[in-house]
């Protein structure tokens, strides 16, 4: 027969959240594992967080958020809040009642500061790394090292000129000081530079161009250490964009690493954009044997070191023992497993939202940039485990 659909809602019900979920639902393991990692933080919310006032939105329940939307594809935190209010499952993942409000957007903005001055977002993504290690899904000794360009927030309009006092000189009004919403500008003819321009919107973005024909947009650089086993993602960091952060983010990570959590790496490799004798130098002065690819050309030029200064001598012995290494079997195997790194920056920037980022200040990016990479090894250890 056909069924009746009910025109008036019943006045009181009762629903098991629990229940509603699915038990194969690949969450659940997500879950399981963030619950374990922030209840042993505690303490670093017991010290990030006064003991008197107005209870604050558990910070737990804000990490797991930005986790959500980061596995989820949420646009922006605004969306976030709606789903969290209208989605059963992102209230069962967040522990929240089915009756409870949802809080505001702005949380986020205004406790991303105190997730920063304690360390809160990088402990967490230390705490991930550290379950993957313990579970034996890490290589102990081999690891790569890439970076990736994340557009700016900001747009090509709001770069101007440094000793433009007027910071909206852009905009075209009437008599009525009427202002359209995106006004037009044009820039052919025009000459801009990093060193006599920036943005009024995103400072910190750099003027950069990927290629010789691609175009020039604002820029920053992320870069990140994967271990060459699963690919997992180790170590992460925000750099300003330009030809030469690659090599000194690399190192900075390197000795990241062995400080935060005790790895001591023994090779490294790296795509030609690492090639320079005094990066590799570096990083065999850490202890550290280079698996870098080569650029096209004689190492030292015709003459090799006759004729250089003293200080282009140990750069060029640098290159030619990197040259060396090239014909080893070592450096072919490093080569290959170093391309594991592009799967985490593309599962990072197309499904975490990375590739243009939605936040202004590099610190912000960082910490976006750890949580996506926390969420893409979460999502990881859960299809090793199985």
């Amino acid at each position: 027969m056909r069924g009746k659909q009910e025109t008036q809602p019943p006045m009181f019900f009762a629903i098991n959240v629990e229940s509603r979920i699915r038990p194969d639902h690949p969450l659940r393991p997500l879950k399981k594992m963030i619950d374990e990692e922030l209840a042993m933080m505690s303490a670093v919310f017991d010290a990030a967080y006064s003991k008197e006032g107005r209870p604050s939105v558990p910070p737990e329940r804000l990490l797991k958020a930005l986790l959500l939307q980061a596995i989820y594809s949420v646009r922006s935190e605004t969306q976030l809040v709606e789903r969290i209010d209208t989605d059963l499952l992102f209230r069962w993942f967040l522990d929240m009642d089915p009756a409870e409000d949802a809080f505001d957007a702005t949380a986020f903005t205004h406790n991303r500061p105190r997730l920063e001055k304690h360390g809160i977002v990088a402990t967490f993504f230390d705490g991930v790394v550290r379950r993957a290690m313990n579970a034996g899904l890490c290589s102990d000794d081999h690891f790569s090292v890439d970076g990736t360009m994340i557009e700016s927030h900001a747009s090509l309009k709001s770069f101007k000129p440094k000793d433009n006092d007027d910071r909206r000189d852009g905009d075209r009004s009437d008599g009525n000081g009427f202002k359209p919403r995106n006004a037009e500008v044009n820039f052919h003819g025009q000459k801009r530079s990093n060193a006599t321009h920036a943005s009024t919107t995103d400072p910190e973005a750099r003027l950069f161009k990927k290629g010789q024909w691609q175009a020039a947009k604002l820029y920053h650089t992320g870069h990140a250490v994967t271990e060459n086993r699963h690919g997992l993602v180790m170590a992460v960091t925000v750099t300003q964009a330009a030809g030469d952060a690659e090599p000194a983010a690399a190192e900075m990570l390197v000795d990241e690493m062995k400080v935060r959590l005790g790895v001591q790496i023994k090779t490294l490799g790296s795509d030609k954009g690492y090639d320079s004798g005094a990066h590799l130098l570096e990083l065999e002065r850490r202890g550290v044997e280079p698996h870098t690819a080569m650029k096209s050309g004689v190492v030292g030029g015709i003459k090799g070191t006759r004729g250089r200064s003293f200080k282009e001598k140990p750069l060029i012995e640098a290159r030619k023992r990197m040259a060396k290494r090239a014909r080893s079997k070592r450096y072919t195997i490093s080569q290959r497993c170093r391309k594991k790194v592009e799967e985490a920056f593309g599962w990072v920037k197309t499904v975490a939202g990375l590739y243009r980022t939605r936040l202004v200040g590099r610190w912000k990016i960082k910490q976006q940039m750890q949580l996506a990479a926390a969420a893409y090894n979460l999502v990881r250890i859960r299809k090793l485990a199985a």
